[in-house]
């Protein structure tokens, strides 16, 4: 049976940001899984969102030009990283900015310097753990191999190898007894590494040349490589009535996608001059943020001052700009677990399809307050998007995200939000199939405040 042909998701949301009534659009989601297939990696990630950008009329500019002040939509991009915003017609210097901050990386596996390896006839590939992944997750599972070539000449090349290739074989039962009752233990460095194929010589330099042939690049082309595992396996709807979706990455593409769809939106409604909608992706959020390309490294606040010197602004106009900026920091958390509800609060259990999070701690791993919460409150109401409020059960230690970084970094009031998910950090999570949709529009209202 052929399912109806629907709106584009940005249609929808422009609809929203014209304060249309909300009128639920699936095909939102289903263009949340094409995203996600589409970004095995934190590079692939913010190749997607530019071409999307593109063809909105958004233009790269390159950090090493002089930048002008004309209107209209622009785009940074660095390595996993990417800054986009729209200068309305008639924006003062001081105009403040309304930004959407995300993060582009995902816990996986990662390939080391020396990437060969193998034993016993087997020959594998060198892997490192990056950021907090849920290892059992990674075991039995076919992977493929993505990420960044780095050449000769200082360019760079995506690959994406989206095919069965790699491997992590879990030790059988018979070889375990005691698996079921103490429970799996993994060592990181002995029991990760991948096999992907057979072979009793490990040949020094199997897998780049491989994968020069694949990239279709010369042999020893390649000199620098940041490469990553992800499961081939697509994102799919779950569930009896298809209410559930399960793929790879959703923390936290799913905000990078919402964030894209949404300054678009805006983008395309001529947005008046009150405001500067701006995207800002960061990679390297699962390990600490502190890198050139992270949310704690300054190319936010160089992107935002370059923005306003352009426009003729101050150091005086920066100030002002800053001090009347609010960005929410969308990243996922945590829906209350049907069998371990008593990890959670117990007042406060978000529920997937249930409209996105506001996430609060009062020791600042999150950045919301009152004000903050108002903010929020203000833009769901006009997009006539229902939330609801996380906190962490006090016995367990809360993570924390972008947001605390940016309130302290640039200054700028910040609030924290997301969408409720299952199985974070898994190779394959879990979220309600509505709430991107409705993430995306509370965001649209967001950005044209």
């Amino acid at each position: 049976m052929t399912e109806p042909a629907r709106p584009s998701p940005t249609a929808a949301l422009a609809a929203s940001a014209s304060r249309a009534p909300l009128i639920f659009d699936r095909g939102h989601t289903d263009d949340l899984m094409t995203f996600l297939a589409a970004s095995p990696s934190p590079y692939h990630a913010v190749a997607t969102a530019a071409e999307r950008l593109e063809k909105a009329g958004f233009k790269q500019v390159a950090e090493t030009d002089a930048w002008d002040g004309t209107s209209g939509g622009k785009y940074v991009l660095r390595g996993g990283a990417l800054v986009a915003w729209y200068v309305p017609e008639g924006a003062a210097p001081h105009t403040p900015f309304r930004i959407v901050g995300a993060h582009t990386d995902s816990p996986n596996l990662r390939v080391k310097p020396l990437p060969d390896t193998g034993a016993h006839g087997w020959r594998q590939v060198a892997v490192e753990i990056y950021g907090g992944p849920l290892l059992n997750s990674w075991l039995d599972r076919d992977l493929g191999l993505a990420g960044r070539l780095t050449l000769r000449d200082g360019s760079t090349r995506l690959v994406n190898v989206d095919r069965p290739l790699l491997r992590v074989p879990q030790l059988a039962i018979h070889l375990d007894r005691s698996v079921t009752a103490d429970g799996l233990k993994l060592d990181k460095q002995r029991h990760l590494q991948p096999i992907w194929g057979l072979g009793h010589d490990v040949r020094d330099g199997d897998l780049i040349a491989f994968l020069e042939e694949t990239a279709g690049l010369p042999a020893g082309e390649v000199t620098g490589w940041d490469l990553m595992t992800h499961s081939v396996e697509k994102p799919a709807y779950l569930g009896r009535d298809r209410e559930l979706l399960a793929g790879p990455r959703m923390d936290n593409l799913l905000s990078v996608h919402a964030g894209t769809a949404a300054l678009t939106a805006v983008a395309s409604g001529a947005p008046k001059p009150a405001s500067i909608p701006v995207l800002a992706a960061f990679d390297h959020e699962e390990n600490g943020s502190q890198s050139d390309t992270g949310a704690d490294g300054p190319l936010l606040g160089n992107v935002l001052e370059r923005s306003v010197f352009a426009r003729g602004g101050s150091y005086e106009d920066r100030a002002r700009a800053f001090a009347g900026t609010v960005c929410l920091s969308s990243d996922t958390g945590h829906a209350v677990h049907p069998n371990y509800a008593e990890r959670h609060d117990p007042t406060h259990h978000p529920r997937v399809n249930g409209g996105p999070i506001l996430k609060v701690n009062v020791n600042n791993r999150y950045a919301t307050d009152g004000s903050g919460r108002a903010e929020f409150a203000a833009a769901c109401e006009q997009a006539g998007v229902p939330f609801q409020s996380f906190v962490s059960n006090n016995s367990m230690p809360c993570g924390t995200t972008i947001g605390p970084i940016t309130a302290a970094r640039h200054g700028i009031k910040t609030v924290d939000i997301g969408v409720a998910i299952l199985s974070m950090h898994s190779a394959r999570e879990l979220c309600g199939a509505d709430d991107p949709f409705l993430l995306a529009n509370a965001l649209t209202a967001f950005l044209e405040r």
